[in-house]
């Protein structure tokens, strides 16, 4: 992963404001193009992460052989019953 100062490849200069030091200057346009560089690099980042977090809830998932054949496509109450509901 890139640190943000990685994504300004244009032209820093240094600006002197009045009675204070030197500070770093980037242009607007180089500005908005780091920005748009860094969303696109994090849409990648985030494409990957949720591949990899598929592919591994594929592999710890239990395989339907290990799940009694009298619970497969049995629907539960999400609540039991006896449980009163909020009004």
């Amino acid at each position: 992963m890139k640190n943000p100062a990685d994504y300004l490849s244009g032209h820093v200069f240094e600006a002197r404001r009045p009675r204070r030091e030197l500070q770093p200057v980037v242009a607007y346009a180089d500005a908005e193009q780091a920005i748009t560089q860094a969303l696109a690099d994090a849409e990648k980042y985030k494409y990957l992460l949720m591949r990899a977090l598929r592919r591994h809830a594929d592999e710890v998932a239990l395989p339907a052989a290990s799940v009694p054949q009298s619970e497969q496509g049995r629907v539960l109450p999400l609540y039991p019953e006896g449980l009163p509901l909020a009004a």
